[in-house]
């Protein structure tokens, strides 16, 4: 995805993301969660905060012991030392273990509805360290920008806050915009303050969400990395809160891990060599896969919600529904088993992924007997579209009688129902069996009560329809074909939903006033109006430029260079200027003159056009002349120029524009002459 794009101060848009730069007031959304409420998501998240800053300490001291023993040559020194770090690895995984379990902690994001459904996997945020960036910024702005940068505290200490509040982003809609706020006001800090040649000497402090190790680095990718994965990990969150008994309650579940699966397919594709495992590109794929998985999980339950139940070819569709449901949880698992992967995911998420694939085979099964045995004998009219639908049901087609007959005899059609049912028993077994492998799994009532009822209903039915008098032995039934009518979408982060003001917009328009560009020290000029006017030409918007000046005229005896930006008309700040309201101001000039501030870009002086223009402008005043009524239409079409100065788009600032025909003494001695 592109880099935000400028906006105008009156908020006009050019497309892409909406990032005003203009005086309006700040943020709405600098509102977290209360860090003190005790809510049982806070109190975790506290744990984990604790937990975090105890494995920190762990790991300085680990740091500390493996350095003195490598550098000590002391047998008594490494023999205490090396006891020291045998307590320290103890402590470690001791936290490690006490980490996993927090992250376990699934049922405090679940909802709190009666109904009974599989829990969901939701992420813990990432957590991170107070960052004080007063001084840093203040000296960046003194040194580079050449202003006070005392005057520029309350937009600091505004961003600050804001940082301090995404930390902890309430479970709603205002925490994403929150978080979504932080991550655009980003771009606008690496462009200000984050130049290619200097670094700002301040350090990005995150700790992984699943191992709770410290990592940190002076980039800023690390932190915008960090917050568009909190910006996911919120997602899985609020998916897993909703009531999925409910139609809209599913359709919110699909849409947050919908989202889930775009922030970390994007992190995945935008940031690389991350100092954490949690952002590395294999965990990021396992995440990515687990939240299509449980998307796919949604789209089968509003299958349940939606289909008639006594359907026979909806009971097929639930069927390869459930199947399809467990054809993705089965690529997680086998994500979640790679050597990169496998150590660092907590084994009560590998558990629970292996138990929903086996529950959601049983269940595909189960549905198919239920459709075989449950709905009556297809009618003639029927009977062609139950048997196209048939064909496409099962992987391998069934041994026995044609496919005819299967449908139309209620015996042949128990048989297979009855394999199905054998089948699905033993998947509901193994799931159970895998359930109780897992300490913390077995903890959670709610799915043990969901795995406990889906096997007693399949044992139910085979009691029903098995006969005492079946002497066949029950076939293997054939696995079903897995199919979905609602195919998952990875939704990327929609950058332009929440507006953003520059909060350091006093500075000037990032065209020219970043970080990467540098100009020589301010200069203020005076001008006195001669003859023929000022003796230079203007050009575009915000700021304003400097396109030619006439030698001999007053603005080259004062020292006024083509490619010198106006910066400010007698005292007043024109960074932000547009062109006509900067041709108003020389406009008004008096008799005592006008004094300018310029700037000039380092390395944008060129000769050879300097000398072109010149030659162009001193042709003669008849040529000037000419051109008065062409320079009265430049001026009155001023205000129909472009008034944005997109940074990525810096290049094509010459093309667009129209102010470079013509110089301001071709208006001669009349109401228009500057």
């Amino acid at each position: 995805m592109m880099p935000p794009e400028e906006e105008s101060p009156d908020g006009d848009r050019d497309g892409g993301l909406v990032l005003l730069h203009g005086p309006k007031s700040g943020s709405t959304r600098k509102q977290g969660c209360d860090p003190f409420a005790q809510t049982q998501r806070s109190k975790l998240q506290h744990r984990r905060a604790r937990i975090n800053q105890q494995i920190n300490k762990e790991m300085r001291m680990r740091a500390g012991a493996e350095n003195l023993f490598r550098a000590t040559s002391n047998h008594k020194v490494k023999e205490t030392v090396a006891l020291e770090l045998s307590y320290v690895n103890s402590n470690l995984q001791l936290l490690k273990e006490e980490l996993e379990e927090l992250n376990s902690s699934m049922d405090v994001y679940q909802n709190e509805s009666e109904s009974i459904s599989v829990p969901m996997i939701p992420l813990g945020l990432k957590e991170t360290k107070e960052l004080d960036l007063l001084v840093p910024l203040k000296d960046f702005i003194s040194e580079h920008y050449g202003e006070e940068g005392v005057l520029f505290e309350k937009e600091i200490k505004e961003f600050m806050e804001l940082r301090q509040a995404m930390r902890t982003p309430s479970r709603n809609e205002a925490g994403l915009e929150l978080l979504m706020e932080y991550y655009n006001q980003l771009y606008f800090l690496d462009s200000r303050f984050f130049s290619p040649t200097k670094t700002l000497g301040v350090f990005f402090h995150w700790y992984d969400s699943l191992t709770g190790v410290p990592s940190h680095q002076r980039a800023l990718a690390f932190e915008k990395g960090s917050v568009l994965f909190n910006l996911g990990a919120l997602h899985t969150q609020i998916g897993a809160r909703q009531d999925r008994a409910s139609l809209p309650g599913l359709n919110q579940a699909i849409d947050a891990f919908q989202k889930a699966a775009g922030a970390f397919n994007y992190l995945k594709e935008n940031f690389s060599n991350a100092p954490s495992l949690d952002m590395s590109a294999a965990s990021l794929t396992m995440l990515v896969r687990l939240m299509v998985a449980q998307v796919q999980e949604c789209v089968f339950e509003k299958m349940t919600l939606l289909r008639a139940q006594n359907d026979f070819l909806a009971r097929l569709q639930l069927a390869q529904e459930a199947a399809r449901v467990e054809e993705v949880y089965s690529l997680v698992h086998q994500t979640m088993s790679q050597p990169h992967v496998k150590d660092y995911v907590p084994f009560s998420w590998t558990t629970m992924v292996q138990v929903k694939s086996e529950h959601f085979k049983a269940l595909s099964h189960y549905f198919a007997a239920i459709a075989l045995c449950d709905c009556p004998a297809p009618s003639d009219a029927e009977l062609l579209e139950q048997e196209k639908a048939f064909l496409q049901f099962h992987v391998t087609m069934p041994e026995g009688p044609s496919l005819h007959v299967l449908l139309q005899d209620p015996e042949e059609r128990r048989k297979l129902g009855k394999a199905h049912l054998k089948k699905a028993i033993m998947k509901h077994e193994e799931a159970m069996r895998i359930h109780g492998l897992c300490k913390i799994l077995r903890k959670m009532d709610i799915l043990q009560e969901v795995l406990s009822f889906a096997h007693k209903r399949s044992l139910s039915k085979y009691s029903e329809i098995d006969h005492e008098e079946d002497f066949f032995e029950t076939g293997e039934a054939p696995d079903i074909h897995p199919k979905t009518h609602q195919k998952p979408e990875i939704k990327s982060p929609n950058f332009s939903q929440v507006k953003v003001t520059d909060l350091f917009h006093r500075l000037g328009p990032l065209s020219v006033f970043s970080a990467k560009n540098k100009w020589y020290p301010a200069r203020r000029v005076h001008l006195m109006r001669g003859e023929n006017g000022f003796g230079f030409t203007l050009r575009g918007d915000s700021p304003v430029l400097i396109a030619g000046v006439i030698p001999g005229g007053c603005a080259a005896e004062a020292g006024l260079k083509e490619g010198d930006y106006i910066i400010s008309v007698n005292g007043k700040d024109c960074k932000w200027s547009k062109h006509a309201e900067v041709v108003q101001l020389l406009k008004s000039t008096g008799k005592e003159g006008v004094d300018i501030g310029v700037i000039t870009l380092q390395g944008s002086e060129c000769p050879k056009a300097v000398d072109r223009k010149a030659a162009v402008m001193s042709s003669g005043s008849g040529m000037l002349k000419s051109n008065k009524e062409n320079s009265r239409k430049s001026l009155m079409n001023s205000k129909s120029s472009s008034t944005l100065l997109v940074w990525s788009k810096k290049s094509k600032r010459s093309k667009k524009s129209t102010y470079s025909g013509v110089p301001f003494t071709a208006v001669g001695d009349n109401e228009a002459m500057y």
